[in-house]
């Protein structure tokens, strides 16, 4: 049996194809296919606040392929949301009744917090001590989603518009930056030790770069450190010196500076990476609805 999940994103669109294995009773997924494409919705929504005739039909395009990759692995369900971008667009709706008559996808456009709550049901925690207090950070280009958690529980949870996109088109605000430092002051404040859970594209590649032991944080001067060796190279010599991909070598840059922000104001000293995101709290979702506990 096979699920896909699908994220329509403010800077990629993608597609994760999961094998399901039954296990007596336990139920998991092994990772099939996941298909990546950089298509940049957030850079019509955040500026326009409705995606252009090109991105609209590009993104009909991709959907339109995701539809067939399904069908050919057989997929026996799926869910597709749309997050920052779509929800900012004025014509988000309207592109997402296209999808549904032209592709004949279902696609549903997420509030922040539901965004949020996929993402940690990813169960990235699995394999740390359950016991301590754990903050979920996810950047996206046009979000970042915060979710505290202390001895398994949910504590707060919020999501910001405040993502690496949405800074790159100077689309932020000063008042998102107080307002996400204050929810995380606040929140924080009863705790004595948060260790953070980062989830996302650009903390991955970061973690690859650290050349950290797999399963291993990455500690907040290690993620400082990176940030001004990232910084000291052109955009063009991150692409060409460094082998990052054109649609990373830019927006990874803000997405360091928004980790760096949250572990500061939260007094985070390490983060684990356990290279999930929202396709993978996807799929888990589908699983917790057709095998209910």
């Amino acid at each position: 049996m096979r699920y896909a999940a699908i994220d329509i994103g403010s800077n990629a669109v993608r597609l994760l194809i999961a094998d399901i294995i039954e296990n007596n009773a336990s139920v998991s997924f092994k990772k099939n296919t996941l298909v990546r494409v950089p298509l940049r919705l957030g850079d019509d929504a955040f500026l326009d606040h409705q995606l252009s005739e090109r991105k609209s039909t590009d993104l009909l395009k991709t959907m339109s392929a995701f539809r067939n990759l399904m069908d050919v692995y057989k997929v026996t369900d799926y869910m597709a949301l749309a997050t920052s971008a779509m929800r900012e667009a004025k014509n988000g709706e309207e592109v997402s009744r296209q999808i549904k008559l032209e592709c004949n996808i279902e696609l549903e456009i997420v509030s922040g917090q539901k965004e949020a709550q996929i993402i940690y049901s990813s169960h990235a925690e699995q394999n740390i001590d359950k016991n301590k207090n754990y903050l979920y950070i996810d950047v996206g280009g046009g979000s970042t989603e915060l979710s505290l958690f202390s001895g398994g529980e949910l504590w707060a949870s919020r999501s910001f518009n405040i993502g690496t996109i949405r800074m790159l088109d100077n689309q932020d605000t000063e008042e998102s930056w107080e307002d996400m430092k204050e929810f995380l002051r606040d929140n924080s404040r009863p705790f004595k030790v948060i260790s953070g859970i980062g989830t996302g594209g650009n903390i991955n590649k970061l973690y690859r770069m650290s050349e950290e032991k797999e399963g291993e944080p990455l500690s907040f001067g290690k993620l400082k450190a990176l940030y001004s060796y990232l910084t000291s190279f052109s955009l063009k010599d991150r692409i060409n010196v460094l082998g990052l991909n054109q649609d990373r070598a830019d927006v990874i840059i803000p997405a360091c500076e928004i980790y760096i922000t949250v572990m500061k104001a939260a007094n985070i000293k390490n983060i684990y990476v356990p290279t999930v995101g929202l396709v993978d709290g996807i799929i888990q979702t589908l699983i917790e609805k057709n095998y209910p506990r």
